[in-house]
C-alpha cells in the first residue's frame, strides 16, 4: 500500500483532524497575507502594513469555524461571512478574512443541490462584493473588490463540480454493484433451473424403469411355478429395464461431474429416435401401445426432442401404473406448423372400480394431487413451460386419460 493510499484512508477516517489542519493552514496564509500591500508602486510589497488586533481576532475566529465546516456547513458559512463583513467594514488596512468565507461556500456547494448552490452563491457574492465596494477608501472597481467577486464565484462553481463528480462516481459504483448482483442472481437462477431439469430427468428415468421392473417382477412371481419359461422371460425384462435405468442414471449424474472427475458417458441423450425401444419395453410389460408418428422426421432441437421423449415416457408409465390391466395406449407425435404436438391416450377405467360411481381418487392420483405427490405431470408441465409450450392432462370423456403437449420447435429450445 502506497503512502498516498494510506493518507487517503486516514483522511476518510479522521475528517475533523483534516479540517483542523486545513484551518491552521488557512490561518497562517491569512496572517501572512495581512502583512502584504497589494497596491504598491512596483506590485505587492511586504512589511509596509501590520494587521490590528481586531483583524487578527476575526481571522482566528474564521479559521476556527472552518474546523466544523463538514458538521455544520450552513452555520460555518454564516459565521465566516459575518466575520468577513466585519473585517470589510472595520479593517484598515483590510485582512484577507474573506478566505474563510470562500472555503465555507465551497463546502456548502459540494453538499447541496445545484439550484441551492447558485442561489446561495449569488447571495454570498453579491453581499460580500457589495459591502467591499461600498465601504473603505478603495474605489469600487479596485482589484481587491473584484477579487472577492471572482473568488466567491469560483468557490461556488468548484463546489458544484465536486458534487457532480461525486454523484457521477456514486452512480457508476451503484450500477456496477447492481450489475454484479444481477450476474449473481442470474447464475443462481441458472443453477436452480439446471437442478430442476436434472431432477426431472432423474424422476422420469426412475419412475419409468422401476414401474416396469415392478410389473415384470410381479409377472415372474405369479408364473414362477406353473410357467418357468415365461418367468425367465419376465426376469430378463427386469434385467434389461434395470440396466437401462442404471445407464440413464449414470448419464444424468455425469452432468454433475466437476473438472478432473472421471470422464462422463458419451452416449447421446434419449430422444424420439429411441421411441420404438421405449414402446417395446411397455409392450413387453403387457401394455398394448400403438404409435402414430407423423411427419416429424426432421432435425428437432435437442431440448424439444428430449422433452417429447420424456413426456411419452412419463405418460406411458402413468398408464402402466394407474389405468388398469385391460388398458390400451395410443401415442401420437405430429408436426403442426411451428410446433410438435405429442398426445398419449388410454382407455383404461383405472384400478379403482368405483371411479364411475363418482369416486375420482384415481383421476386425482393421475393428475398430480394424490399419493406420491403427482410429480410426474407437474414435471411434464414444467418441462414444457421451460420451452415456451403448453401441456394439458385430464380424464377423457367416456373413460380413460389424455396427455397433450405442444412444443414450439423455434422457441427456447432452439431453431429447427
Amino acid at each position: 500500500m502506497t503512502t498516498l493510499v494510506r493518507g487517503r484512508g486516514w483522511a476518510r477516517t479522521h475528517p475533523l483532524a483534516v479540517d483542523a489542519l486545513l484551518a491552521t493552514v488557512v490561518l497562517i496564509c491569512m496572517v501572512i497575507g495581512s502583512f502584504a500591500e497589494p497596491n504598491g508602486q512596483h506590485g505587492p510589497t511586504w512589511g509596509t502594513r501590520t494587521p490590528d488586533f481586531l483583524s487578527l481576532l476575526l481571522m482566528t475566529l474564521g479559521a476556527l469555524a472552518l474546523v466544523f465546516r463538514r458538521r455544520a456547513p450552513w452555520s460555518v458559512l454564516a459565521a465566516t461571512c459575518a466575520a468577513s463583513i466585519a473585517e470589510l467594514l472595520t479593517g484598515e488596512p483590510r485582512a484577507p478574512v474573506v478566505m474563510c468565507a470562500v472555503i465555507a461556500l465551497f463546502t456548502v456547494a459540494a453538499r447541496t443541490d445545484r439550484s441551492t448552490t447558485w442561489r446561495i452563491g449569488l447571495v454570498t457574492m453579491a453581499g460580500l462584493t457589495g459591502v467591499a465596494m461600498l465601504s473603505g477608501p478603495l474605489p469600487w472597481y479596485s482589484q481587491e473588490n473584484i477579487g472577492i467577486f471572482a473568488w466567491t464565484g469560483m468557490a461556488a462553481a468548484a463546489g458544484d463540480a465536486v458534487r457532480s463528480r461525486r454523484a457521477f462516481v456514486a452512480a457508476i459504483r451503484e450500477r456496477a454493484e447492481r450489475a454484479e448482483r444481477t450476474r449473481e442472481e442470474e447464475a443462481r437462477r441458472r443453477v436452480a433451473e439446471e437442478r430442476l431439469r436434472i431432477a426431472r430427468d432423474l424422476h422420469d428415468v426412475v419412475a419409468h424403469h422401476i414401474a416396469l421392473v415392478n410389473v415384470q417382477a410381479g409377472v415372474a412371481a405369479h408364473v414362477m411355478d406353473k410357467r418357468p419359461d415365461q418367468a425367465k422371460e419376465a426376469l430378463a425384462h427386469v434385467r434389461d429395464a434395470s440396466r437401462s435405468a442404471l445407464n440413464e442414471l449414470r448419464a444424468t449424474v455425469g452432468l454433475l461431474r466437476q473438472t478432473g472427475d472421471p470422464e462422463a458417458p458419451t452416449e447421446p441423450a434419449p430422444g424420439l429416435h429411441r421411441l420404438d425401444e421405449l414402446v417395446d419395453t411397455f409392450r413387453n410389460a403387457g401394455l398394448p401401445v400403438e404409435v402414430a408418428l407423423g411427419q416429424v422426421g426432421l432435425e428437432l432441437p435437442a431440448a424439444v426432442d428430449l422433452a417429447a421423449f420424456r413426456i411419452i415416457q412419463e405418460a406411458l408409465t402413468n398408464v402402466q401404473k394407474h389405468a388398469g390391466v385391460t388398458a390400451k395406449a395410443e401415442v401420437s407425435v405430429v408436426r403442426v406448423g411451428p410446433n410438435v404436438e405429442v398426445t398419449v391416450l388410454d382407455d383404461g377405467p383405472g384400478e379403482d372400480k368405483n371411479a364411475r360411481d363418482g369416486d375420482r381418487r384415481d383421476d386425482l392420483d393421475r393428475t398430480g394431487h394424490a399419493d406420491g405427490g403427482g410429480h410426474g405431470l407437474i414435471g411434464m408441465r414444467e418441462r414444457v413451460g421451460a420451452l415456451g409450450g403448453r401441456c394439458s392432462a385430464g380424464p377423457r370423456y367416456g373413460g380413460g386419460f389424455r396427455v397433450h403437449a405442444i412444443l414450439p420447435v423455434t422457441a427456447k429450445g432452439g431453431t429447427a
